[in-house]
């Protein structure tokens, strides 16, 4: 088929209202905007690699990437109306909901949270109860007030004395063999190795009973009711994304992360990537046979009942309302994994 024909026949199976002309000339596309939650990093890398190999232009779309970071409102930009899409968290909407604010989940990209708990090689701490043996856990806020509640009431021997509070510096862990530290699975193991010389344990909350989805594609409820079909090409082309970047060729895509943050390294992206792989953070569970993305009734419910265990959610809470499954577990992508 000729070229032009090719755009022709996408145009009409998306439903585009672009009007397309001779062959090499450019045509319309859908222009959407995706706020991360932080700095560029590889556990971004599938949304910045649909945009570097041309995906999202293959599912009509123009897709601008907004960076998050500690100075960053990306979440108050898309309940504003200022970016289309966001990555959101699955307890970030449930509030949401009890906030009357009407914003939804259509897509889990990380099957499992990449939230540790990470301890010192030498001090017998082999599985995850042994961190209630510490004197010490450095955590945020955050942790401190949902996962660290689930580890009290789950775990014997955790108590609020062992809180002391994470300013986003490894020293005081490094320094404190008696101590614990919150982190994320593929960024802190790597630079405490980095400063320390020896390689913490890790222990996956994930893979401990505490597992929300993560990484999501989160948007206004208004726009899943009015355009299902961007929504839905968005999604596709994301997930196609993913597959690209962890199987395929991603350099364009890390030249893209490195430039919107010219802190990360190759060395920091590879470690990522293969972190990701090791432990299923994106492929686990219904990914596995369903696609990337893929989300069930019952996780969310689960993850609900956990947070109504621990008091940060009402049992009320008509929690549905905080995601949709109707964009994924549809396989889009699968084909790609080499």
């Amino acid at each position: 088929m000729h070229s032009s024909l090719k755009l022709k026949a996408l145009a009409l199976s998306f439903g585009l209202s672009a009007a397309f002309s001779v062959a090499g000339q450019a045509y319309a596309l859908d222009e959407v905007s995706y706020g991360t939650n932080w700095l560029a990093q590889a556990e971004h890398g599938g949304f910045y690699q649909a945009v570097a190999d041309g995906t999202y232009e293959k599912y009509g779309l123009k897709v601008t990437i907004v960076q998050g970071g500690p100075n960053a409102a990306n979440r108050a930009l898309l309940i504003a109306g200022k970016v289309d899409f966001y990555m959101g968290s699955p307890l970030g909407e449930m509030d949401a909901v009890k906030e009357g604010i009407p914003l939804v989940d259509v897509a889990a990209i990380f099957q499992k949270d990449p939230q540790v708990l990470l301890a010192h090689p030498d001090q017998g701490i082999e599985k995850f109860a042994d961190l209630a043996k510490l004197d010490s856990i450095f955590m945020g806020k955050d942790g401190y007030v949902t996962y660290f509640e689930w580890m009290k009431k789950n775990y014997e021997g955790f108590k609020d004395e062992q809180y002391k509070p994470y300013t986003f510096n490894p020293a005081p862990f490094i320094a404190d063999p008696k101590s614990a530290q919150q982190g994320y699975l593929t960024s802190e193991p790597y630079e405490i190795e980095k400063q320390a010389g020896w390689a913490p344990k890790v222990f996956l909350l994930a893979d401990n009973g505490f597992s929300p989805y993560s990484t999501m594609i989160t948007t206004k409820t208004d726009l899943v009711e009015s355009k299902p079909e961007l929504v839905q090409r968005f999604v596709d082309a994301s997930i196609e994304g993913w597959y690209n970047y962890l199987y395929g060729d991603n350099k364009a895509a890390n030249d893209m992360i490195k430039k919107d943050n010219p802190e990360m390294t190759d060395g920091q992206i590879a470690f990522s990537i293969a972190k990701m792989k090791e432990y299923g953070i994106v492929e686990s569970g219904e990914a596995l046979d369903k696609g990337i993305g893929c989300m069930t009734d019952e996780k969310y419910k689960a993850f609900f009942d956990a947070m109504v265990q621990i008091g940060v959610e009402p049992a009320d809470l008509d929690f549905k309302k905080s995601y949709t499954t109707q964009f994924v577990c549809k396989g889009v992508g699968i084909s790609l994994k080499k």
